[in-house]
């Protein structure tokens, strides 16, 4: 892996501390937009079951070995046996033997089956189809059930985070667990770079509001996951690795926190 800041999982691996998503990025879309993220210098890519692109992805990958490469199951998928075919058939589309990082997309508590696919995952990572596993979208309650049930703690939880839902409660209990909070959604779907905190930070600073907001994700340890379709916005979203903000700058965009800002679901109504 190049030369960049990388934070330390629970398992012992390093993870890049910024990665490029790839969510609504069509699959025809997908090689170009991962090639282009390849070349300014993006070393983890996100991609998902339902995003339909993994084919695109693995497409625009090539050879690359040395890059983390994340996937997650979908929904329709859990249970212990399909989440073991799921996975194959996400390798399949990715052209790969296995990924970095595997993930549980959502809980789905009305379903009751994330236990058993967290120990189809923990088969997968034993398999060496998965070299670290993980969820997305867990509560307190389903990460501690999780561990409860198999005394295997997930790498990482990838949540919904950004400066208008920052879910400071949350991040609390990952730091006790020692799970790597990722986050999705960081610029929050663009219309945190409207907010006048962010565009003054980004006046005083002269970097670019999605320079700002990634920045403060990374100050605060978290790792953020942007999408970008254009050269111009990856470069800008990358420039936060080297940027840098001052207290006063972290705790103003730190009061931007609202208990109703939430832009997606509902981790405890979605099946």
């Amino acid at each position: 892996m190049t030369e960049q800041p990388t934070l330390t999982l629970n398992d012992g691996r390093q993870i890049p501390h910024l990665g490029f998503g790839t969510y609504k990025i069509e699959n025809e879309d997908a090689p170009d937009a991962v090639r282009k993220a390849r070349d300014v210098g993006y070393w983890l890519i996100d991609t998902a079951a339902i995003y339909q692109n993994e084919k695109g992805v693995g497409e625009g990958l090539g050879d690359w070995a040395d890059v983390f490469l994340q996937t997650k199951i979908w929904n329709e998928s859990q249970g212990y046996d399909r989440t073991l075919k799921a996975a194959d058939k996400c390798l399949e589309r990715l052209g790969r033997d296995h990924v970095d990082m595997l993930l549980i997309h959502w809980p789905c508590p009305g379903k009751d089956k994330f236990v058993e696919t967290w120990k189809a995952l923990i088969a997968l990572r034993d398999d060496g189809k998965a070299k670290s596993i993980g969820v997305s979208n867990f509560r307190e309650e389903d990460l501690k059930r999780i561990v409860d049930d198999t005394g295997v703690t997930p790498a990482l939880n990838q949540i919904e985070l950004h400066p208008s839902f920052q879910q400071t409660a949350l991040r609390k209990v990952h730091d006790d667990m020692g799970i790597v909070t990722q986050c999705w959604s960081p610029l929050g779907q663009g219309n945190g770079l409207d907010n006048p905190v962010i565009g003054a930070i980004a006046e005083e600073t002269g970097l670019d509001e999605s320079t700002v907001v990634l920045r403060w994700h990374l100050q605060h340890g978290l790792l953020p996951i942007p999408k970008a379709s254009s050269r111009e916005h990856m470069e800008a979203n990358f420039a936060a690795l080297d940027a840098k903000l001052s207290d006063d700058q972290m705790s103003r965009i730190d009061a931007l926190d609202d208990p109703d800002g939430r832009m997606g679901p509902d981790p405890a109504e979605l099946d």
